[in-house]
C-alpha cells in the first residue's frame, strides 16, 4: 500500500492537460496501426483453431470430445497471460511488456506449426494464449492514454476494428489456406507478429501518463516532448494551449485490492460480467459454428468454412459504424442496446428449433452484427474506468473474466450440442446476450466525452 503522493497527481494532470491540447493527427494514426498490426494478429491466431479443426479431424482421428478442450484451452492461456502481464504491464510499462507479449504469440504460433499430434498442439496454443492474453489489455491501455477526451470513442474504435478485420481475414484466409496448403501455414502466419517488435521498438514512446504515475516525471516529460514535436511536425504546426484541469486528491495506492474497494467495485463487477456476456456469444458462435455446419448440417469443409465467413462480414461493418457514432450515442446505450438486439436472432433459432443451415448463417451473422460491437467496444470502455495506476490492472482483470467466458463458452456450447442439439444451443447463447443488456442498462456508467482523470480519480 502506497500513497500517490500530492506532486506525482500534480505531474500526472499536467501530463494529462498537455495530452488533451493535441489534435489527432498521423501520429496517432502511426500509433494506432502499430498496435493495431498486433491486435489483428490477435485475433487471427485466436480463431485460427476453429477453421483447423474440421481438417484435423480428419488428419489425427482424435474424438469429437477433444474438439472443446483444444478450443478452451488457448484461453486458458490468455487468463494466465492477462492478469501477470496486467500485474508486469503496471510495474515496467506498456510499451516494453507489449513487445514481449508479441513475441511470444509469434514464436509459439511457430512452434505450433510444427505440432505432430493432438497433445503438442494442445500445450502450444496454450504458450501462445500467454501472449495474447497479455498484449490485449496492455495496448488497450496504451491507447487510451494516448488519446484525448474528445472523439476517443471514436479514435479507439477505429483501432479496435483490427480485431474483427483479423476474424474476418482468419475466415478469407483459412477458406482457401487450409484446403490448398493444409492447417500449419495458419499458424506460420500467425509468426508475422514478430516483426512488429521492431517498429514498435523504433516509433512508441512509453506511455507519459505511466511514466507520471510512477513519479518518473523526466521521463514522461521526454516522452511527452516527443509526441508534441511528432504532432507540431517538429513545430511547424502550432499547438492549442494547454487547458486547465483538476488536480486531484492524492490517492492510497492498494494495487490488486483497489479494484474492488469504492466507486472501483462495481465498476469491476459490471464490467467483469459484461465481458462473460460477451464473450459466452462470440466464441460460443464462432468457433463452434464452422464445427456445426460439419457435422450438424454435413457441409464440406469447404462450405462449413464459407458460412462463417458471412457473420464475420456483417461484424466488420457494424463495428465501423459504430467508431462513427459511438462518441455521440455514449458507451451505455450503444452496449445494452446491441445486447439486447442481438439476443432476438438467437431467440429465433430457438424458436425454429434450429432451422436450416441457411437461416443459422443468416440469423447468427445478424446476431454478431450486434454483439460484436460490444466484444469489441468494451476494450475502449474497461480503460476508461480505472485511473493510471491500475487502467493496465484492471482491464486485465476484466478480461480475465473474458478468457474464462471464452474457455467455457465453446465448452458448455459442446456439452449442450448433444443433449440439446441447436435449439439449445441457441436458447443458452441468447439468454446470456440478454443478460449482458440488462446488466449495462441498469449498472453502467457514462464515460463519453470525458477526461480519463475526470472519470477515474
Amino acid at each position: 500500500m502506497t500513497l500517490v503522493s500530492s506532486a506525482t497527481a500534480h505531474d500526472e494532470i499536467k501530463i494529462a492537460a498537455r495530452i488533451e491540447r493535441l489534435p489527432y493527427s498521423p501520429w496517432h494514426v502511426r500509433m494506432r496501426v502499430i498496435l493495431g498490426v498486433a491486435t489483428f494478429f490477435d485475433a487471427f491466431d485466436a480463431l485460427s483453431i476453429a477453421y483447423i479443426v474440421p481438417q484435423l479431424l480428419g488428419e489425427w482421428h482424435f474424438s469429437p470430445a477433444q474438439i472443446g478442450p483444444l478450443f478452451s484451452i488457448g484461453f486458458a492461456g490468455q487468463a494466465v497471460g492477462a492478469l501477470l502481464f496486467g500485474w508486469l504491464g503496471e510495474r515496467y510499462g506498456r510499451v516494453r511488456m507489449t513487445m514481449l507479449t508479441v513475441l511470444i504469440f509469434a514464436v509459439m504460433s511457430l512452434v505450433a506449426a510444427h505440432a505432430q499430434n493432438y497433445e503438442q498442439l494442445f500445450w502450444c496454443r496454450f504458450a501462445q494464449g500467454i501472449g495474447l492474453g497479455g498484449e490485449v489489455p496492455l495496448a488497450a491501455a496504451y491507447i487510451n492514454e494516448i488519446a484525448k477526451a474528445k472523439g476517443r470513442g471514436r479514435f479507439f474504435l477505429f483501432y479496435e476494428a483490427v480485431f474483427p478485420a483479423g476474424l474476418l481475414a482468419v475466415a478469407f484466409i483459412a477458406s482457401w489456406v487450409v484446403p490448398t496448403y493444409g492447417w500449419r501455414w495458419m499458424f506460420y502466419l500467425g509468426a508475422i507478429p514478430a516483426f512488429i517488435v521492431i517498429a514498435m521498438r523504433l516509433w512508441c514512446p512509453e506511455s507519459p501518463r505511466w511514466l507520471a504515475s510512477r513519479g518518473r516525471q523526466a521521463e514522461a516529460e521526454a516522452s511527452m516532448a516527443k509526441i508534441e514535436a511528432a504532432v507540431s511536425n517538429n513545430g511547424a504546426r502550432p499547438l492549442p494551449p494547454v487547458p486547465d484541469l483538476a488536480v486531484p486528491p492524492p490517492m492510497i495506492h492498494l494495487g490488486i485490492t483497489e479494484l474492488f474497494q469504492g466507486i472501483y467495485l462495481m465498476r469491476t463487477i459490471v464490467v467483469s460480467t459484461l465481458w462473460i456476456c460477451a464473450y459466452m456469444v462470440t466464441y460460443g458462435l464462432i468457433v463452434w459454428l464452422p464445427t456445426i455446419y460439419r457435422t450438424v448440417y454435413n457441409l464440406s469443409v469447404q462450405d462449413s468454412i464459407n458460412y462463417a465467413l458471412l457473420q464475420q462480414v456483417m461484424s466488420m461493418i457494424a463495428f465501423l459504424v459504430a467508431a462513427m457514432i459511438i462518441d455521440w450515442t455514449g458507451r451505455k446505450r450503444m452496449f445494452a442496446f446491441c445486447f439486447i438486439v442481438g439476443s432476438l436472432p438467437l431467440f429465433m433459432l430457438w424458436y425454429l428449433q434450429g432451422g436450416t443451415a441457411d437461416s443459422v448463417r443468416i440469423l447468427a451473422a445478424l446476431s454478431m452484427l450486434f454483439v460484436s460491437i460490444c466484444s469489441g467496444g468494451l476494450y475502449l470502455y474497461v480503460p476508461e474506468l480505472y485511473p493510471t495506476r491500475m487502467r493496465a490492472l484492471g482491464t486485465a482483470w476484466s478480461t480475465f473474466w473474458l478468457r474464462v467466458a471464452s474457455i467455457f463458452g465453446p465448452l458448455i456450447v459442446g456439452w449442450i450440442l448433444p443433449i440439446g442439439g441447436t435449439t439449445g444451443v441457441f436458447l443458452f447463447v441468447g439468454l446470456v446476450s440478454l443478460a449482458g443488456g440488462i446488466m449495462c442498462a441498469l449498472f453502467a456508467e457514462e464515460t463519453s466525452g470525458k477526461v480519463l482523470e475526470e472519470i477515474s480519480p
